[in-house]
């Protein structure tokens, strides 16, 4: 088992006037459930792939996963992480063998609106029950792939796999973007943006079913150029005590 440092102070300070520690650990042997809650505790808020596959049989399975995002834009490049079955000795998930059998899939966007259905697709069904009916989802047909969008989903990205490399206990999947559907209210036809504010994405945290909002939870740190910048720092530089 992966064990913490010895706790050390911060440099300079006195502990006990601020009580300020650093815990530092050690990873080389960490379980898997120290790993887990270190990583996806801090690496937070994350976006929540919710992906629909599809198997060779044409049998159609969604499932949600935040290991998510987009990694680059010419052409634009998704990344999904997928960990095998917890209970076997390194299966892969049945959306990491969808993709690999048909080489295509969709991610749709999580808003608050579809939340609940989410979860319910997270669930490990037995194979005789099927999540999509269960969580009453209707399905649109998507424009480059055979794989179908969720149609409540407030935006989904059809992508076709490029690669998919096994390390460890994790499928690391990567997919281009060949289409987007976004529904109409959450596009700024002016310039072809997104109202993000207006879309109510949900991110993941830590822990079981910890979630955040983005309604109302916008904030705004405008973009400085070097000009800008220097201009700021001289200005900064004239205040009373920074002579």
């Amino acid at each position: 088992m992966g064990m913490p440092f010895a706790p050390q102070t911060k440099a300079g300070l006195n502990p006990s006037a601020t009580s300020c520690k650093i815990m530092d650990f050690n990873l080389a042997n960490a379980q898997s459930h120290l790993l887990h809650n270190l990583l996806t505790g801090l690496i937070a808020p994350r976006p929540i792939a919710w992906i629909t596959s599809m198997n060779a049989a044409g049998q159609l399975d969604a499932a949600p996963f935040s290991a998510f995002n987009y990694v680059g834009m010419d052409p634009p490049i998704v990344a999904i992480g997928i960990a095998s079955r917890p209970d076997s000795d390194g299966t892969a998930k049945q959306t990491v063998q969808n993709i690999r059998s048909l080489g295509e899939f969709v991610i749709n966007i999580v808003n608050e609106a579809v939340a609940e259905a989410m979860n319910i697709t997270a669930i490990d069904f037995p194979p005789q029950l099927k999540p999509l009916e269960i969580a009453k989802l209707k399905m649109e047909p998507s424009h480059s792939v055979k794989v179908p969008r969720l149609a409540d989903a407030p935006a989904s990205l059809e992508c076709r796999e490029i690669m998919t490399t096994l390390i460890g206990r994790n499928h690391i999947i990567l997919g281009q973007v060949l289409a987007i559907h976004v529904k109409d209210e959450f596009i700024d036809q002016t310039g072809h943006y997104i109202r993000a504010e207006e879309l109510h994405a949900i991110g993941r945290m830590n822990g079981l079913g910890a979630y955040v909002k983005t309604k109302d939870a916008f904030f705004h740190i405008p973009r400085m150029t070097f000009t800008d910048w220097q201009q700021l720092d001289k200005e900064q530089q004239k205040l009373p005590g920074n002579t």
